[in-house]
């Protein structure tokens, strides 16, 4: 994927903020408000405003944005999106798949990496890995023209009654959950056994596997398909 950096303003911090608006305005690319971007990046919402400020009237703006109506992608800053979230997908694969790094380490390692790493080295990782479409927790992996197929999976908390799901993919952001649904066989792929109740979900995942109660609190972390 080629890269167009600008010195004075490409840095680590600008990265997490377009990753975090692409995640946010999901594939309709709906405008994402400052608030949600305060929350999930965790930092002042003042601190939000100045920097879309910064991305929006730079020479090449990353963003569109108007106050108090939010803010999206340019085509610039969908493109470095994209290409730091192959970055990152593809060192998750690698650590995982490659170097044995338990699955609840391999995100925080990649968001230290994944700004850095020149393009040649990119393309050694994928293929030396057989260039992958899916991460280890599920996600799509963006292709070199930045492409990203569309996953048909809702999250589980959206589960209305009983029955059996396949997981399409987890999130990444929570470590501890991540080692538990591992710890319970619970990972893209596995065939899922759901049981409701008003508080929480009763996972099983196959056969003799041992079930786990998860709060609904939690539920939105892992996305489901039908087993058809």
């Amino acid at each position: 994927m080629p890269s167009n950096r600008q010195v004075n303003i490409n840095t680590e911090s600008v990265d997490n903020y377009l990753k975090a608006i692409l995640a946010l305005g999901g594939p309709e690319e709906q405008s994402v408000s400052s608030t949600a971007l305060a929350q999930r990046l965790g930092v002042a919402p003042a601190s939000v405003t100045n920097m879309l400020q910064k991305l929006a009237s730079a020479r090449s703006p990353f963003v569109e944005y108007e106050k108090h109506r939010g803010v999206r992608l340019s085509p610039e800053g969908k493109r470095r999106a994209l290409e730091v979230l192959r970055h990152h997908r593809l060192i998750e694969t690698f650590l995982y798949e490659i170097l044995d790094f338990p699955i609840e380490e391999v995100h925080d390692e990649a968001e230290r990496l994944e700004h850095f790493i020149l393009e040649r080295f990119e393309e050694r990782i994928a293929a030396k890995l057989g260039h992958p479409k899916i991460d280890p927790h599920g996600h799509c992996i963006p292709a070199l023209d930045g492409r990203m197929s569309k996953q048909d999976s809702a999250p589980l908390i959206d589960v209305e009654k009983d029955g059996e799901f396949v997981v399409d993919s987890i999130s990444d952001r929570d470590a501890k959950l991540l080692k538990t649904l591992k710890a319970h066989s619970i990972t893209p792929g596995a065939h899922l056994r759901v049981t409701k109740s008003p508080h929480e979900l009763v996972l099983r995942a196959g056969k003799g596997s041992k079930p786990l109660h998860l709060a609904l609190s939690a539920a939105g972390a892992v996305r489901i398909r039908s087993t058809n």
